[in-house]
């Protein structure tokens, strides 16, 4: 009896969930200024996989074209960069942080590092505080999480929201 690994993974908001079946590839770090402005951050971790292998199990992703060659997903409702796909080429990009376990593809290499802003090699150097730290039990009550949960839902969103 053969197995096959599978991965899961959607956007914030639960609008858009997909499914890879097969092995992910190594995940690299893209600091390109065009990765800064989709994230909205300092670079972004992708991880490729076969564009056979995905399949998009709720919703359909929304696409802009960064460049002439270049489409990236996102969702249309809370704006989650999903993907990143070159014409003509077989593999699909895929935003590590949208995978429902996003530890199962460490990036292995780092490109893009004429656009590298200045203090992104520090941030390992900085004191780190887990959010109980910064924040009271009242205030972090306010921050329950209304995104999707990192598994699949037959629906989503819930009813009672409240």
């Amino acid at each position: 009896m053969s197995t096959t690994e599978t991965h899961s993974g959607g956007c914030q908001c639960g609008a858009i969930r997909y499914r890879i079946d097969g092995p992910l590839r190594p995940a690299g770090f893209c600091h390109c200024r065009m990765c800064q402005k989709a994230f909205g951050n300092f670079g972004a971790a992708l991880t490729g996989v076969g564009l056979d292998a995905l399949h998009w199990t709720r919703g359909q992703p929304a696409i802009f074209r960064s460049s002439p060659v270049v489409a990236r997903g996102f969702c249309r409702d809370c704006g989650t960069p999903l993907f990143m796909l070159e014409d003509g080429w077989p593999i699909i990009e895929i935003a590590v942080g949208t995978l429902d376990d996003p530890s199962a593809s460490p990036p292995d290499h780092v490109v893009g590092v004429e656009s590298k802003l200045s203090w992104a090699d520090g941030l390992a150097d900085l004191p780190g505080r887990r959010t109980d730290q910064d924040r009271n039990a009242q205030d972090i009550m306010k921050l329950r999480s209304l995104q999707h949960p990192d598994h699949d839902t037959t629906s989503w969103p819930p009813e009672n929201r409240d």
